[in-house]
């Protein structure tokens, strides 16, 4: 049986959500980051981790996602299939991975971003993070004009977003509720009934 190695709430959460569209056979095993359980299957120590019923392994989320839509196309999850629509979802995968997903680091970890250890300039550090944030959510919300999702239907790129749209939300002094497009799609989210198990799962709420 497949199995998703995460940490509730991280970035782990997007295929954790896919999975669970697939409807297909799944473990999902929580774990904390340093333990020798996660670093048995990644020497990275990082989540997550997919291990295939053949025991194959594969990282990163982006990754990960595509697999899953790739090996269960029946899902309907990876998008149009013509060239320019698989070019579209290589886009905004990439745009998570290497422009929204890093926008956060100087939030989460703000030491590896200044040489000061004084307050003010940790308090600045998480500022330029929040900026960035809230740029990249502006593009975020103009692409998604219209639409109901961010490749028009539903997809692995959705499930992927989601979690960095949930630390937006919750990490932004005022949240998510100045883009329009991106809340009634987080909202959206929220009220699908495989993001509902998850997000249970995990114990979010």
């Amino acid at each position: 049986m497949t199995t998703l190695y995460f940490h509730t709430g991280a970035c782990s959460l997007g295929p954790h959500i896919v999975l669970e569209w697939i409807g297909a056979p799944y473990e999902a095993k929580s774990v904390e980051f340093g333990t020798p359980e996660l670093l048995s299957v990644n020497p990275q120590g990082a989540v997550p981790v997919l291990v295939d019923d053949d025991g194959w392994t594969l990282t990163q989320a982006g990754a990960i996602v595509h697999y899953l839509a790739r090996k269960h196309p029946e899902a309907g999850l990876g998008g149009d299939p013509s060239p320019r629509g698989q070019a579209e979802v290589d886009r905004w995968s990439s745009f998570l991975t290497g422009d929204l997903h890093p926008s956060f680091f100087p939030i989460f970890m703000p030491q590896r971003y200044t040489t000061s250890e004084d307050d003010a300039a940790i308090k600045a550090t998480r500022a330029a993070g929040k900026l960035l944030v809230e740029k990249r959510l502006s593009y975020l919300d103009q692409e998604l004009a219209g639409k109901s999702y961010i490749l028009g239907e539903r997809s692995v790129i959705d499930a992927y977003a989601f979690p960095m749209i949930r630390w937006a939300s919750a990490m932004l002094d005022k949240g998510i509720a100045p883009y329009a497009n991106v809340q009634a799609w987080f909202n959206r989210m929220l009220a699908d009934e495989g993001v509902k198990r998850v997000m249970a799962a995990e114990g979010l709420k």
